[in-house]
């Protein structure tokens, strides 16, 4: 796992090459925007057991055949496993937020993911849905205006999306 800085100096490096100005200029806003980024991280956090809980409680709702006798979430041990692994998931998503890179999301959490979910016999389609109402609610959190840092969080926000989307596409 490489945070934003390593990464543009390791590419730098192995091209034998100048860390550019527009690499630095990226940076540079990078800092500019560490409060909002550390405010929506930790916003995520403080309200994990909630994103976690209530993403499960709307997927459960919209697909309650998950829940049912037979169900991949049926039995408490299923339905554990099933939340432990959405909150996982979300961690991971902090972790590339906090550093502003999907490589410790990719490497950590979801390589080989979705063929543990296939060789588990747990629908993928299911999990992504999962997904998407952790970012639904996460999303809802971090760009709330009220007691953060002010400012233009719109790029950050789409960033944070983006992790979300990929955690989504690798496990449906």
């Amino acid at each position: 796992m490489l945070d934003a800085f390593t990464k543009v100096v390791s590419q730098a490096d192995t091209r034998g090459d100048y860390v550019s100005d527009s690499q630095i200029d990226a940076l540079k806003a990078m800092v500019s925007d560490g409060t909002k980024r550390m405010d929506a991280v930790n916003r995520i956090t403080s309200n994990s057991s909630t994103i976690v809980a209530n993403a499960a409680r709307a997927l459960f709702a919209e697909q309650p055949q998950l829940i049912a006798p037979g169900g991949n979430a049926y039995t408490n041990r299923r339905m554990a496993a099933c939340l432990r692994d959405m909150e996982i998931i979300l961690r991971y998503v902090t972790y590339a937020a906090f550093v502003g890179d999907a490589s410790v999301l990719d490497d950590r959490c979801l390589n080989g993911l979705r063929e543990t979910y296939l060789a588990l016999g747990v629908p993928g389609g299911s999990v992504a849905a999962g997904v998407n109402k952790m970012k639904e609610a996460a999303l809802a959190i971090a760009n709330d205006p009220n007691g953060v840092t002010r400012g233009d969080c719109s790029s950050l926000m789409s960033e944070l999306s983006s992790y979300f989307d990929r955690a989504a596409a690798a496990v449906g």
